[in-house]
């Protein structure tokens, strides 16, 4: 289990659509994304005002892309969240596809 920067324990959970951070048992963020021929498209990360400035979203997110790396799926960050992040994480470099005008197109019709 993972600590945040006040020493709370974390709790990263996935779901069908999207990865979900608690704390103590209370769910307080979620990266969002959908998936498509072998890729997993990160969307939106939010953490609840509250809990801003502990490091959840980074906790959130360095855990949601491990279980997509480790499912064998390429990460797609259109998030911002998500693209500082793996722009930071180069052990992350060898599984991100950029966003491609096609990636744009398809989310713009979903």
């Amino acid at each position: 289990m993972t600590t945040d920067k006040t020493g709370a324990p974390t709790t990263v959970s996935a779901e069908s659509d999207r990865f979900s951070i608690s704390v103590e048992g209370r769910k307080v963020g979620f990266a969002e994304f959908t998936e498509r021929d072998g890729q997993r498209v990160f969307t939106h990360t939010e953490v609840a005002g509250a809990f801003g400035g502990r490091g959840l979203a980074t906790i959130l997110v360095n855990e949601a892309l491990q279980a997509t790396r480790d499912a064998g799926l390429r990460i797609v960050p259109v998030c911002p969240m998500v693209e500082g992040f793996v722009a930071k994480h180069h052990e992350f470099a060898g599984v991100v596809d950029p966003v491609s005008p096609d990636i744009k197109r398809w989310l713009a019709n979903s």
